[in-house]
Formats: C-alpha cells, sequence, structure tokens
C-alpha cells in the first residue's frame, strides 16, 4: 500500500463517472462545495449526464451524515473517507493568481487549502478539464486526469485488417473448397487472432478475405453480398457485413472515419435480417455543439433533436435509393417506420426501456463515457444484436478522448469475447472529395 493521498474531486469526474467514489482505494475524497452546487444544476433532463448527476446525488444522500463536514464519512471497506470543503477557505496562492470568483477557482482553493493543512501528505486535483489543470499546475498544485478507464493503446484504429502473407496455396483452396472452413490449428499465426477477426491470406498464386469463427473454432471464406440493395465496396466492408449478419455475434464495433460507410452497412445489414428482429432501433447521442444547450431550439423534444438524427435518415435515403420509388422494398421501409417496427431517435429517450429481440445500432458511439456504453449493452435483453458505431478522432464531448471514450474501452475490455467482433473501416467510399479532406485537413 503506498502513501495515503488526498484526492479533491472536480464535477465533470462525477458526471463521467458516477461511481467514481469507488475507484480511489483506501485515499480520501474531498469535494468542494462549489462542486455539489453544479451537480444540482445538471439533475434535471434526460440526457446521460444528469442521469450520473442524479444518481450521484442519491448515492451521496445514502452515505451523508453531519461529519461529512468534519470527520469525513466512510466509504466503505478498504476505501478512505469522504469529505464536503465549505465554502471560503484560506487560498492566498489562488486568488492572487485567479481573483476571478468563479467555481473552477474555488475547487483550486479547496485543493491549496488541504495542501496546507496537511502538507506531509500529497493533495491531487482530479479534473478531465485539461485548463483547469494547467492552471493548478501554475501555482504549484498537483492534479491529474480521472483515467481509471483509459486505454492505452489505440493503435488498433488507425490500421486496416491483417494481411497474412506466404500461406500455403493448398490451405486456401481448401477454404473456398469447405463450407464449415479450416480448424484454426492448421495455421501458425493462431495466437494472434482474436475471436470473429476478418483478415486477407495470401500466397504466391491466390488470395481469400477469410474470418475466424470461434464457434466453430475454424477459418472460414468471407462472402461478398449484398444486403437490401447496398453492395461492399472493398474487403472491410465485406468483413463488416459477414460480422453483421452473423446472429451468433451479438456486440459489434464498427470504428472509422467519416465516409468509410459504418452507419450505412449496419443499416442495409439490419433491414436485410428484418425476420429475425422484431425491431430495428437507430439511435445516437445528442451533443449540443459548442456547449449551447439542446433547450434553446424551439419545439417540443423529437423537434429539438429532429437535426440531430438528420444523418441517420439520409443514410435511410441512400437504401431507398437503390430501388425504384414504388418498388416492394421503399413501401416494406416506409411501413415498417409507420409501424415503429423500424425507430430513429435520440438515445436519451431509450434510457429505462429493455431491448430485447431488436437490432440496435447506436451511432456516433465515441461520444458515451464508458459507463454510458456499459449502461446501453446492460439494457440488451434476449435475441437482441448490438452494433456500435463511431470515429474515435471525431470527439464533441469536451472531457472525453480518444482513450477514455466509451467505444475504446468497449472494444477493449471485449476483444476476447466469442460474441463480441470489432472492424475498423479505413477506406473512405462517401467520394473522392471526402476521403481527401479526411486525410489532409
Amino acid at each position: 500500500m503506498g502513501t495515503k493521498k488526498n484526492f479533491v474531486l472536480d464535477t465533470n469526474v462525477i458526471l463521467h463517472d458516477y461511481n467514481c467514489l469507488k475507484n480511489f482505494q483506501e485515499n480520501d475524497i474531498y469535494l468542494p462545495l462549489v462542486v455539489l452546487e453544479e451537480l444540482d444544476k445538471f439533475k434535471k433532463g434526460n440526457e446521460q449526464i444528469n442521469f450520473n448527476a442524479r444518481e450521484f446525488v442519491r448515492e451521496l444522500d445514502a452515505l451523508t451524515s453531519d461529519e461529512i463536514f468534519s470527520k469525513g464519512v466512510k466509504l466503505g471497506e478498504g476505501l478512505g473517507r469522504l469529505f464536503v470543503v465549505t465554502g471560503q477557505v484560506e487560498a492566498p496562492e489562488v486568488w492572487a493568481a485567479f481573483p476571478a470568483k468563479k467555481p473552477d477557482h474555488f475547487i483550486l482553493a479547496a485543493t491549496e487549502f488541504l495542501a496546507s493543512k496537511y502538507p506531509k501528505m500529497k493533495t491531487v486535483l482530479v479534473t478531465k478539464d485539461v485548463n483547469l489543470r494547467m492552471k493548478a499546475r501554475s501555482i504549484g498544485l498537483l492534479c491529474e486526469d480521472y483515467i481509471t478507464d483509459k486505454v492505452v493503446n489505440v493503435d488498433v484504429f488507425e490500421k486496416s485488417n491483417e494481411i497474412f502473407e506466404n500461406i500455403d496455396p493448398a490451405l486456401i483452396d481448401r477454404i473456398y473448397s469447405s463450407k464449415e472452413g479450416i480448424d484454426l490449428s492448421e495455421f501458425d499465426f493462431k495466437d494472434l487472432i482474436h475471436p470473429n477477426e476478418c483478415f486477407v491470406l495470401k500466397s504466391d498464386r491466390n488470395t481469400v478475405l477469410a474470418r475466424y469463427n470461434p464457434f466453430t473454432h475454424s477459418i472460414c471464406r468471407v462472402m461478398k453480398g449484398k444486403n437490401y440493395g447496398i453492395e461492399p465496396r472493398n474487403a472491410e466492408q465485406s468483413f463488416a457485413f459477414e460480422i453483421l449478419n452473423d446472429p451468433n455475434v451479438k456486440l459489434v464495433a464498427l470504428t472509422g472515419k467519416a465516409g468509410t460507410g459504418k452507419t450505412l452497412l449496419a443499416l442495409a445489414a439490419a433491414l436485410g435480417k428484418l425476420t429475425d428482429y422484431k425491431q430495428i432501433l437507430l439511435a445516437r447521442p445528442v451533443v449540443a455543439l459548442s456547449n449551447k444547450d439542446i433547450g434553446f431550439l424551439p419545439g417540443d423534444a423529437q423537434e429539438k433533436v429532429a437535426p440531430y438524427m438528420q444523418p441517420l435518415f439520409d443514410n435511410l435515403n441512400v437504401i431507398k435509393r437503390q430501388f425504384a420509388a414504388n418498388s416492394t422494398e421503399v413501401k416494406r421501409i416506409e411501413d415498417m417506420q409507420k409501424s415503429e417496427q423500424l425507430v430513429i431517435e435520440a438515445l436519451a429517450f431509450i434510457r429505462g426501456r429493455s431491448l430485447s429481440e431488436m437490432y440496435c445500432i447506436i451511432d456516433e458511439a465515441q461520444n458515451l463515457t464508458p459507463n454510458e456504453i456499459k449502461t446501453i449493452i446492460t439494457r440488451a435483453g434476449e435475441g437482441t444484436k448490438m452494433v456500435f458505431t463511431g470515429d474515435i478522432q471525431q470527439i464533441d464531448q469536451p472531457y472525453l478522448d480518444s482513450q477514455s471514450n466509451g467505444l475504446v474501452y468497449m472494444i477493449d475490455r471485449m476483444k476476447d469475447q466469442k460474441i463480441f467482433a470489432h472492424v475498423n473501416l479505413v477506406k473512405g467510399e462517401r467520394s473522392e472529395l471526402s476521403e481527401l479532406a479526411s486525410n489532409l485537413l
């Protein structure tokens, strides 16, 4: 056990993970009073962030006694104590450097006060706000990001599928001729691959697209098939269809930059599998841009989120355009929307629902926290398949980054599970212009 520390928590840590109090081992945790006041502002609303605020306040209520201001309250077995630091405290350094009376500065003041009160202990401010960390460092206070859920290695999002060269051509011939595929043990890369991983096998005379199927323990061929009028344009899109179409794979992650076809492929696969599921649900988190709350937008709840949902309708229209306007396929899609067999809505609206026998596609999942992703996946009932799509380079949440967002966290934790698959799409298929912009700008 190391030397005990004091941790001062910023509001954004709690909004990121309402269970954060359990993650500081035997160290003591201090909540500046201003943090509780800020949490209060977040309690109303039906976004995930509001839910986190309410859950935390509930948890706090269960713990609290009058001693929280003096001796602190014990957080549980093997954990430290929790204190609330009241309003004005002595913090000459902070107020000299940052005289404005802002919540951030009150949090810094609490940190300075504790550092001078307990000179033999380390007092550390924990915040996901880069600017606040800079301010803390500028006056010599210790600070760190909240990183219990950061993923160290994000290299997998840079590269396309593996290509294994110099494979025995006879093995590739056997993959072509065998429906079940060939046992994994016949390949010398067997220790390198994850369940449901897709790759290219090459010899000097032939090539095959293949997948490791953990249910049959075999390497089998990936076919290039159409789904509801949408045809894969490259190997990685064929790989995406392969796992999107397999009912045994219950959880799928599709990553890739804009224009690689993530959402379109997922939606086309869902429509192609219509008879296997009661409902297709397509949802995305509403991230208010430039911190403007969506409450400012005109209209009722549905109308407010409509502009955020438009990209999902755009994908649906691409699929419709593969067919004649009066075709049975287009009519079927329209009937499904009317009967709510196909639902496109904001993620906040599905809170609390149990999702059974559904094909769920969660778009823009890089804007979710690890906790939010967990909340969504634990809603999955029997017969449900969940597909998360996202671009880890396009994060609109101020306190998430390419290592701490829920999509990356889920892929990292799930990668060795039989019912999980991840395909990274690298090649842009939207247009030459879109591809160029994605790479150069």
